[in-house]
């Protein structure tokens, strides 16, 4: 049996250095395979010959099952290679491929007719800024690392409390002092290591808004108070970016995608003014249920995707709102106010 093995290995691996083609390799092997199977099946039991092979089919029956288990692996992986190459690329000059790792890290969206392998190239090649490291920012940026997208910025200037963790999943009890933005990158390095994360330990301001919007394609707004949030849509508004926002209390949430360049409202056609004090109070005045900010942070990540992609119908244009107290969610539509301060033409 060991000589057919030698003869085996001589075939595959010194056939290619002789430069034999896969094809023949292959051919070749399943010729040796066959023919070793003809003699178990033939010969009598006690045949020096059978013996010399192995004595049994069985064993060599399972070799060929795990042979052909490698094939198709083999197959599978150079597939997801096929798809991940965009369509009408030169390959003369072919675009920077996946590692077999990212390939298969990354299957399950390759597979996907709407994503496939341009799809997942666009992830990689996206830059995407989320405003907060808290009840939303944590698991948008958890899911946005998991995906793919090749550059995450995040702007934070808090710092991890015990009373964030209730919530805020991205961190660990071992984080209480650390920067968010720290934490947050620790914890996405360590789901993908793949992605670039860029942390900014600093408060969002007037000063920096423009500079720092600039680097990214999208922008995912998961601040806490109207004063950043109108501060985000400005900027977003003034540099042409999609902004998707979200918003949530107690037990209800919504999230939209507000981008006056492509067609939609703006932030401030649908919030024109900041609510009197007292009217929309912080989560740690009225509360929030654990899991309702992964609920939005998801649903902002999975817009992100789209948005990036081209993939399905995004909210642009669109509010939805997610009530978790009754189980419901619902749309409304939403349109541009002509005396905008913000994106109106006349303005």
């Amino acid at each position: 049996m060991l000589r057919i093995l030698a003869v085996a290995a001589f075939i595959w691996w010194g056939g290619g250095y002789l430069g034999w083609s896969r094809a023949l390799r292959g051919s070749l092997l399943a010729i040796l395979f066959t023919a070793v199977l003809a003699l178990q099946a033939t010969l009598p039991a006690e045949h020096a010959l059978r013996q010399a092979t192995g004595g049994s089919a069985a064993l060599w029956l399972m070799l060929g099952g795990f042979g052909l288990l490698a094939l198709g692996y083999g197959w599978i992986i150079s597939a997801l290679k096929a798809r991940a190459q965009p369509k009408g690329s030169d390959m003369s000059h072919p675009a920077p491929l996946f590692s077999e790792t990212e390939l298969n890290r990354y299957a399950r969206h390759i597979v996907l007719r709407e994503l496939g392998g341009p799809g997942q190239k666009k992830l990689k090649q996206a830059r995407v800024l989320v405003i907060g490291a808290g009840g939303l920012g944590a698991p948008a940026l958890q899911y946005l690392a998991a995906a793919g997208v090749g550059t995450i910025g995040v702007i934070d200037d808090d710092v991890v409390e015990n009373a964030n963790l209730q919530r805020q999943v991205i961190h660990r009890d071992a984080d209480i002092g650390l920067p968010k933005v720290f934490s947050a990158e620790a914890a996405m390095k360590a789901q993908n290591p793949y992605v670039e994360v860029r942390p900014f330990h600093r408060r969002l301001t007037e000063e920096i808004a423009a500079e720092l919007f600039a680097d990214f394609d999208l922008i995912l707004d998961g601040s806490d108070n109207f004063e950043t949030r109108y501060l985000v849509n400005r900027t977003a508004v003034k540099l042409g970016k999609p902004l998707i926002s979200g918003a949530l209390s107690q037990w209800e949430g919504q999230l939209s995608l507000f981008h006056p360049k492509g067609g939609s409202p703006c932030y401030q056609c649908i919030f024109p003014e900041a609510p009197a004090a007292g009217l929309a109070p912080s989560c740690s005045e009225a509360g929030v249920v654990g899991p309702l900010p992964g609920v939005l942070g998801a649903m902002m990540a999975m817009e992100a995707i789209k948005a990036i992609t081209g993939a399905g119908t995004g909210v642009k244009g669109e509010m939805l709102i997610y009530d978790g107290l009754y189980g419901e969610s619902r749309k409304i539509r939403l349109s541009r106010r002509q005396d905008c301060p913000i994106c109106s033409d006349g303005r």
